[in-house]
């Protein structure tokens, strides 16, 4: 019954925000604190929690409160994953992968709210993504980003990619783990059966990644690792194996010196 309901939510909620986003940057409405890029993610992530019955508890809200800009690294397991952190982060933007930009009107919605398109098969781009990315952290924009690159269908951590401590060695900015648990009971890998259910959102204690060099992003990785198995493990008995690093093309040494990394 929630997916025969679930489904045309999540047509009239991305119609009716993801309109309004795109609206507005055609229109030239500015960004900022409280705009419309700010609000109409999180009104379509918790209209969608709302229909869905997914209840949400937080712990360690204090570490969202801060005038620092952050990366927020989280594990993936469920589509369901995006709606909570929408729903609970401050202001942010995604690093997503390019192929949902390609998704119709969905991909323009997010756009427009600033989320940042990585293809990692193209090490060029990739960088000049991420240096985008670093240019709104500066800015004072928070980025979410999934190190595992995609979902996995249990909790236990898999290989993280480098990219993303490129980029926060980049931005010079704390890097705040997240765990996530839940979600895989609410809407599965490779299942439309939604079901209501409670997602708990662990935010770890910060890595600072101030001072760090483009040779130090596999330590940097590693010690996030390291809190986020360690708190799967402690919370829900869930057992990661040891840290690798799961290299791509994206996460060779920068040809451009635009991108700043010491």
């Amino acid at each position: 019954m929630l997916t025969l309901i679930g489904i045309p939510a999540l047509l009239v909620l991305t119609l009716y925000w993801g309109g309004a986003v795109i609206l507005a940057r055609l229109l030239g409405v500015p960004d900022g604190p409280g705009s419309i890029y700010d609000r109409a993610p999180r009104g379509w992530a918790r209209g969608m929690l709302r229909v869905s019955g997914t209840r949400v508890v937080v712990h360690g809200a204090e570490r969202m409160h801060t005038a620092e800009p952050r990366v927020y690294v989280s594990n993936h397991v469920s589509w369901y994953d995006v709606l909570v952190l929408v729903a609970t982060l401050p202001r942010y933007s995604f690093v997503a992968k390019a192929e949902i930009a390609r998704v119709p009107f969905f991909g323009a919605a997010a756009r427009a709210v600033g989320t940042v398109f990585i293809q990692r098969d193209n090490r060029k781009a990739a960088f000049a993504s991420y240096e985008d990315a670093a240019g709104m952290i500066r800015g004072g924009r928070n980025v979410v980003i999934y190190p595992e690159g995609t979902r996995g269908r249990d909790y236990a951590l898999r290989p993280f990619k480098k990219g993303p401590f490129v980029l926060a060695v980049a931005a010079g900015v704390p890097v705040v783990p997240l765990v996530l648990h839940g979600t895989i009971h609410v809407l599965p890998r490779g299942s439309l059966w939604l079901r209501r259910g409670r997602v708990d959102v662990h935010l770890l204690e910060p890595v600072d990644a101030a001072g760090l060099s483009y040779d130090d992003r596999d330590r940097l990785a590693g010690a996030v690792y390291a809190r986020m198995a360690e708190a799967l493990r402690i919370e829900y008995g869930v057992d990661s194996p040891p840290h690798r690093a799961d290299a791509s093309p994206a996460d060779a040494r920068p040809a451009s010196p635009a991108v700043r990394l010491a």
